[in-house]
Order: C-alpha cells, then sequence, then structure tokens
C-alpha cells in the first residue's frame, strides 16, 4: 500500500532509538522525511547517515526538550529547512520511577514536566504549519495509563494525561482537518526495558514470564510494529481517523488473564 508520504516531513521527538528510531526508519522508508529530536546525539547522527546511506533524507536536531523555547527552535529548523511540516510524533520519554510512597513532590513535578510538558510545546509551536498542511499528530502513550503499574506516579499521570490531550486535540483541531491519535504499547523491547528487564536478579526468567502473559503470539511487541501503525496515522490512508487510542499489545492489556494456550 502506497501511504502517499514521499517528502512529506515528519517531527519524531526521541527519534534515535528504541520505538523512535523504528518510527523514524519506517518513514524514511515510505521517502518521508523524518526530523530525529531528541537527546542521543551519537544514535542520532548514526541513524542519520544510515538513512543516508540508503538515499533518504532526513535533519537531525540535538536538544533537550525540557524548556518551550527548545521546542519553538526546533520547529524553527524544521521549517528553514523544508518550508513546512506534515506531522508530529510525540515519543521521548522515561519511565523514571517517580511514585508515590518511595517518592516526592519535586519527583513526581519533575517527572512530569520531563514526560508530558515537551508533548504540548512541540505541538503548540508546530500547529500553524500542521494547519497549512491539514496534517497529523501521533502521541505515544504507554499502558501504564490504563493499568497502571506501581511506583511510577508521574510517568503514569503523564501518560494519562497524554491521552487526554488526544481527545481534546481532535476535537480542537478537527476544524482544520488535523488528525490527532494515541499509541498505546505495551511490552516492547526497547533499550529502557531491557535496563529495566536487567534490574531483576533472574532477568531471562522475569522476561520469560511476561512472555508467557501476552496472548497473541507469547512474545513481545516489536518496536517495527508500533512504528507502522504510527506512520499509517500520519499518513492520508487513515484521513477519517481521529481521537483514538490504539491498544497494540498482543492482547496483553485486555484479553482475560485466564487465556493460557
Amino acid at each position: 500500500m502506497d501511504l502517499h508520504l514521499k517528502n512529506k516531513v515528519f517531527i519524531v521527538t526521541g527519534g534515535a532509538k528504541g520505538i523512535g528510531e523504528a518510527i523514524v526508519l519506517e518513514l524514511a522508508n515510505e521517502g518521508a522525511i523524518p526530523v530525529i529530536l531528541g537527546r542521543s546525539k551519537k544514535e542520532s547522527l548514526d541513524l542519520e547517515k544510515k538513512i543516508k546511506d540508503e538515499g533518504g533524507n532526513c535533519l537531525n536536531i540535538i536538544a533537550d526538550l525540557s524548556e518551550a523555547s527548545v521546542c519553538e527552535k526546533a520547529v524553527q529548523q524544521t521549517v528553514d529547512a523544508f518550508g513546512e511540516i506534515h506531522g508530529v510524533v510525540n515519543n521521548a520519554g522515561v519511565n523514571d520511577g517517580a511514585g508515590l510512597e518511595e517518592g516526592t513532590p519535586e519527583r513526581f513535578r519533575k517527572s512530569v514536566d520531563t514526560n508530558l510538558m515537551h508533548y504540548y510545546d512541540l505541538v503548540y509551536f508546530a500547529l500553524p504549519h500542521l494547519k497549512e498542511s491539514k496534517g497529523a499528530i501521533v502521541n505515544i502513550s504507554s499502558k501504564t495509563a490504563l493499568t497502571g503499574q506501581g511506583g511510577t506516579s508521574g510517568y503514569a499521570a503523564s501518560k494519562g494525561a497524554q491521552l487526554a490531550l488526544t481527545r481534546e486535540w481532535a476535537v480542537e483541531l478537527a476544524k482544520y482537518e488535523i488528525r490527532v491519535n494515541a499509541i498505546v504499547p505495551a511490552e516492547v523491547m526497547t533499550p529502557q526495558y531491557r535496563r529495566w528487564i536487567d534490574s531483576f536478579d533472574d532477568s531471562e526468567r522475569s522476561l520469560a514470564e511476561i512472555e508467557s502473559r501476552i496472548p497473541l503470539g507469547k512474545r513481545m511487541t516489536t518496536s517495527e510494529e508500533i512504528a507502522a501503525t504510527t506512520v499509517f496515522l500520519l499518513s492520508k490512508r487513515s484521513a477519517h481517523t481521529t481521537g483514538q487510542w490504539f491498544v497494540i499489545d498482543g492482547g496483553y492489556v485486555h484479553l482475560d488473564r485466564a487465556y493460557n494456550e
């Protein structure tokens, strides 16, 4: 299926590794121009080289998104380079363990600031250009917004807010034909997830236990599977889809835990 994304410009935060990297590569494979926005300098430069060596085009912006002015500058750099923006993928974030019992109000506020505020800031500054292109926004959330996890209040609150913003923006921006949707991953083997698994005494047994509870295929979701749906939602092939949350998890969140085949 041709997604008609050739030479379309999409900003992807946290685009140098994990789910973000997979989204960037999927966009490049479709002939789009991904803008890799994030702090991972080495990974970003390696990814840029890979895309350009394969005949694609991209822009690399190394930046910490903690300040609104940084998001504004990134949008301007993108427009200066390509003249337009067709979509934004809000993906950057970290499950930082800012909980309730063992946390503090300061850690909670910092977590929300780290994981939520740049989602708003980037879309705010990109909005005039998205209006012109009738573009799309995809917010990458997390199953923690739907299920909770324990010990990560700041991250879970941020991810829940991202889902709320998805519906809110879908309503507000429908008159401009800007579509806004969210992806809700569960168990995906990203570098961040690998670090978490490795924190257990018997990491491989812990991983096997998690995989055994995933109904479809008894396996983790891949970053590429998340990317495929994300890129479809950025394309006009999903032209009448907005305000939706797509849970891509092999049935992990919603299917009965008693399932055991």
